[in-house]
């Protein structure tokens, strides 16, 4: 398949996956306390998560970078060239998705939702408005 296709149908999928998580952080944001919308918020930031770095990975692969295969390599190189502006969140990012793939508790749940809320929504937003423009 064309990389340059492969990309935008990527980012099509990204963006569904954005409006949903957009959609969760409001639902969180109205009841912080419901058990819920807690869940629903983590779990969104986990597909969205998966989604953004595999939008990345394609999007490098259409400019003709291929050592993209794994998350912190298509991170590193969308920072390299400046697709992303903030690495060191998205790496925490990828390091908060193998916390919560593994364990679970209520303190490391509440830490995540704040980062999501306070810094991982800011990059999904950027990423969405900077690729929407290379469409």
């Amino acid at each position: 398949m064309n990389n340059d296709i492969r990309w935008k149908q990527r980012f099509q999928n990204f963006q569904n996956a954005f409006s949903v998580f957009n959609r969760r952080i409001d639902g969180y944001k109205l009841d912080r306390t419901k058990e819920a919308e807690q869940m629903a918020l983590i779990q969104s930031f986990e597909i969205i998560f998966e989604l953004a770095w595999k939008v990345l990975k394609d999007y490098l692969e259409s400019e003709g970078l291929n050592d993209t295969a794994t998350p912190k390599k298509a991170i590193r190189h969308a920072f390299q060239v400046n697709l992303i502006t903030d690495a060191e969140t998205w790496l925490k990012s990828l390091e908060n998705i193998n916390l919560t793939t593994h364990t679970y508790n209520q303190e490391t749940a509440r830490q995540l939702l704040q980062f999501i809320e306070e810094k991982f929504y800011v990059i999904m937003s950027d990423l969405h408005s900077r690729l929407e423009k290379e469409l």
